[in-house]
């Protein structure tokens, strides 16, 4: 089954050439079922490429997905195109005032890991965010900073500045293979890292209700399950496209930022090489878990939610 999309949205045309299944809401308007509605606050500079990441994803189930893309109110960005963002984002000042519930909302990171929680500037806006997501969404799942901003809001815990940034593909495990949301994950298995943050395994098992699914000795944990607010948390990045590391890595040598060279990325760790993927099977694996379980929990009645 398609992903809804409105037809000018730049990611319709790269994910129908890409052979994933993608559907006009005039198209979608003629089909006698219930599509999962799921939003996405979109945090990140590059709203283009977030959005294609992220319908990708969720667009490769067999359900029918209604994609709503979401902005801070009073945030403007400076990196994406005014037109874009009026023609198809709505701010979730508007959202809250229509009363309208969602399957699904993603929460993606932002490049803000170095301010406190509280000095960012939509951090008000994004609490009631949060809040909101309690009565009006079935699942909610916060990706990097997004999640970390979920984890601390609801459980407090803090997150904490690296002395170098966590930057390259690393090594996971997976903690919880009887997790629904683990379904077909191997053992172990590699994420894209790009942080200069990270939360830690002990202050999550101190906190009530967190369940760590995936872990890694070398960069901690990695997704935190809070079923008592129907959340995920990811601190990494599955959703990053082949060269999102090598676009990061070779912005920052241009700009004369030091950096390392993403570890376990390229072959033989040679910038000059082309990276391979080897995180698109479980990435999809993750989100498509996580629909199937929305869609196997999800009232008929979306008004329902939160009720």
């Amino acid at each position: 089954m398609p992903i809804t999309l409105p037809a000018t949205l730049p990611a319709f045309d790269v994910l129908r050439n890409e052979g994933v299944m993608v559907m006009s809401p005039d198209r979608a308007a003629q089909q006698d079922i219930r599509p999962l509605r799921i939003a996405l606050l979109n945090l990140m500079p590059k709203k283009i490429q977030t959005e294609n990441q992220f319908a990708r994803l969720i667009g490769a189930t067999p359900l029918q997905i209604d994609l709503h893309l979401i902005r801070m109110t009073e945030h403007l960005t400076k990196n994406t195109a005014a037109e874009h963002m009026e023609t198809f984002y709505r701010p979730f000042a508007d959202v809250a005032a229509s009363g309208e519930k969602f399957d699904g909302l993603i929460i993606t990171g932002a490049p803000i890991e170095h301010l406190p929680f509280q000095d960012v500037t939509y951090w008000d806006e994004l609490v009631q965010v949060m809040d909101w997501t309690q009565s009006h969404v079935q699942s909610t799942f916060g990706v990097c900073w997004g999640g970390m901003a979920m984890i601390n809001h609801f459980h407090g815990v803090q997150k904490h500045m690296l002395s170098a940034k966590a930057f390259g593909c690393f090594p996971q495990t997976n903690l919880a293979p009887t997790s629904p949301y683990l379904r077909g994950f191997s053992d172990e298995f590699v994420i894209p890292v790009s942080r200069w943050t990270e939360m830690k395994q002990a202050e999550i098992d101190a906190a009530e209700g967190l369940k760590t699914l995936i872990g890694s000795d070398q960069v901690g944990p990695c997704l935190v399950e809070d079923a008592g607010h129907r959340a995920l948390y990811i601190f990494n990045h599955f959703e990053y496209d082949s060269d999102t590391l090598k676009q990061e890595y070779d912005r920052d040598i241009a700009n004369g930022t030091p950096i390392n060279v993403p570890m376990n990325y390229y072959p033989n760790n040679d910038p000059s090489r082309k990276p391979l993927n080897r995180w698109r099977s479980h990435a999809h694996l993750l989100y498509g878990n996580w629909i199937n379980e929305i869609y196997q929990s999800t009232p008929y009645d979306i008004a329902e939610i939160g009720r």
